[in-house]
């Protein structure tokens, strides 16, 4: 869990300072929150590599992730602008399962 966490708030923190640094910000709070969404997936995917989750709590909970990121953001900003925090979120989601994929263990924790 420690781990998840510390994932989640360097994917969060190194996201924003890329786009902070390198790109043109126009709505820091809007940027904070598609960092906040890279910064979950990475931990939420963390945290679930192990064998005692089942392939159905994972897409559980990362359905219930990306429920939460669309309520969350259509409540702060509008639905419009936070459709692409899950569209981020999946992407990073499926690219840690992905790169997991290619070793033997099937997982990036072991």
């Amino acid at each position: 869990m420690k781990r998840a966490l510390i994932y989640f708030v360097l994917g969060t923190g190194i996201i924003f300072l890329i786009n902070y640094l390198f790109m043109e910000v126009q709505d820091l709070g809007l940027e904070l929150y598609y960092a906040i969404s890279f910064g979950l997936a990475w931990g939420l995917a963390y945290f679930l590599d192990d064998a005692k989750f089942s392939l159905f709590q994972k897409m559980g909970l990362s359905f219930g992730a990306m429920a939460l990121l669309v309520a969350v953001g259509a409540l702060i900003f509008s639905l419009e602008l936070a459709i692409p925090s899950i569209i981020k979120f999946s992407t990073v989601f499926v690219a840690y399962y992905l790169f997991a994929s290619f070793r033997g263990s099937k997982s990036l924790r072991n």
